[in-house]
């Protein structure tokens, strides 16, 4: 067996692990944390990089508190639990800087405050899977393990929102007394702000009896069961009509719909709070037409039409335009359209391409926003408000837009859409050069 090593820990990787440096070569390290002094095991060594288990914590970090969640270190639902909140953001935007400097080669003229909001029960946005005990019969509901395929038996899960974060054991032993157990590989939930859904991938179909196990289920929690036999095009109650989720912008006075397999911002708090920072970041008159590039379900699209004399807004999914169209209806809002167009590729003749907008609004997949960069600068825009899931694709973009085609970085800061995992959202605002 590798002798036990002694590593200081020096930083943070990209999923959450320590990171050390012994003979000039870095080594991962999960469960340890920058500034700490820890016993180390190496059992994977590559050409780059080592990997080495946890030992022992020699002498502790100052930012290491008591996980809430049991199953933490085995759930690979979050990563940073060992963390104090506080610290796990300024570590996130640490490295948010460093990716800009390194990438990019830029860096902000003003780092924005981090914005920040609910730090447990936070996540109205999951997909589950599902695995069948053979020896006991009942089912396991919960996130992938952080080193093996195999699922995490989640009794209950601290991050998700209510009511399901509370009721995971329950669905286990729900789904294992169904005459189909073996046949649904997963469950997608979404959590609406008056109803919540769980979607049933089934690959067999149930029985009325089982039927009657999810109503009943469904009564006594509060919520609402989908099935979806294939793709997601054929997901659907159980009976009945379909019954839309909802959330609100109540700074915006927009209401918008949505269904439990669209994407949404996962932390809803934050969501409102990342709307608001901005359009006071892109800051629109009146007499302003916006474009809203990767535009979804209108999230940014509606409460910009509340600020601006026009909105388009583009998004590649024709069911999350449909979405949009629809939520612009429901607001009553005439100032706002919208079109279907793959931002990925090159864009033909369409005519919104060729008109002019005072404010341009990005908030691309992880991929990033880089094919539709020479739109944005052709657009006339004079401020542009970028929102990244992604730090290393955003880094690059942003080299993009102030060394090629002539913005400045304003102000950047990073978001926790997403506390105790190494996800880095971030918020940022170019203007074009006088």
């Amino acid at each position: 067996m590798q002798a036990a090593e002694l590593a200081e820990i020096v930083g943070l990787a990209h999923d959450g692990r320590g990171i050390a440096r012994l003979g000039g070569k870095a080594v991962f390290v999960a469960g340890a944390l920058p500034g700490e002094q820890v016993l180390i095991r190496r059992v994977r060594k590559r050409a780059r990089l080592d990997e080495a288990v946890l030992v022992e914590i020699v002498v502790p970090a100052a930012t290491r508190v008591e996980p809430a969640c049991a199953r933490f270190g085995r759930c690979g639902g979050c990563a940073l639990q060992h963390m104090a909140p506080a610290a796990q953001v300024e570590a996130k935007a640490r490295e948010y800087v460093q990716q800009l400097e390194r990438i990019g080669h830029v860096r902000p003229e003003r780092e924005l405050p981090p914005l920040t909001g609910p730090v447990f029960g936070y996540r109205r946005r999951a997909r589950l899977g599902v695995k069948v005990l053979k020896k006991s019969g009942r089912a396991i509901v919960g996130f992938r393990e952080r080193t093996t395929p195999l699922l995490t038996d989640v009794r209950e899960c601290k991050v998700l929102a209510a009511p399901i974060g509370a009721m995971c054991e329950a669905l286990g032993e729900l789904i294992g007394l169904l005459s189909i157990a073996e046949s649904v590989p997963q469950v997608e939930l979404g959590i609406g702000e008056g109803n919540s859904i769980l979607v049933l991938r089934v690959l067999a179909p149930p029985t009325a009896a089982d039927i009657a196990r999810l109503q009943a289920f469904g009564r006594e929690h509060g919520v609402d069961f989908w099935l979806q036999p294939g793709g997601a095009e054929t997901a659907g109650p159980i009976e009945g009509a379909a019954t839309a989720l909802e959330y609100t912008l109540p700074e915006f006075d927009v209401r918008l719909e949505f269904t439990p397999l669209d994407f949404v911002q996962i932390n809803a708090e934050l969501n409102r709070r990342m709307v608001a920072e901005a359009i006071r970041l892109l800051a629109p008159e009146p007499g302003d037409r916006v474009l809203d590039l990767f535009c979804g379900l209108g999230n940014f699209t509606l409460p910009l039409a509340r600020r601006s004399a026009e909105v388009l807004g583009v998004e590649g999914d024709a069911g999350l335009v449909a979405r949009a169209r629809r939520n612009a209806v429901l607001n009553g809002l005439a100032n706002v359209r919208f079109a279907i167009a793959n931002l990925f590729e090159p864009l033909g003749g369409e005519p919104w391409t060729r008109e002019r907008y005072q404010r341009v609004l990005l908030d691309p997949p992880r991929a990033g926003a880089l094919e539709v960069l020479p739109l944005v600068a052709a657009s006339g825009a004079t401020r542009v408000v970028y929102i990244s899931c992604h730090p290393a694709s955003f880094a690059r973009d942003a080299g993009v837009l102030v060394n090629e085609h002539g913005f400045k970085l304003a102000a950047a800061g990073v978001m926790d859409m997403f506390p105790h995992t190494a996800h880095v959202e971030s918020i940022a605002v170019f203007e074009r050069r006088k």
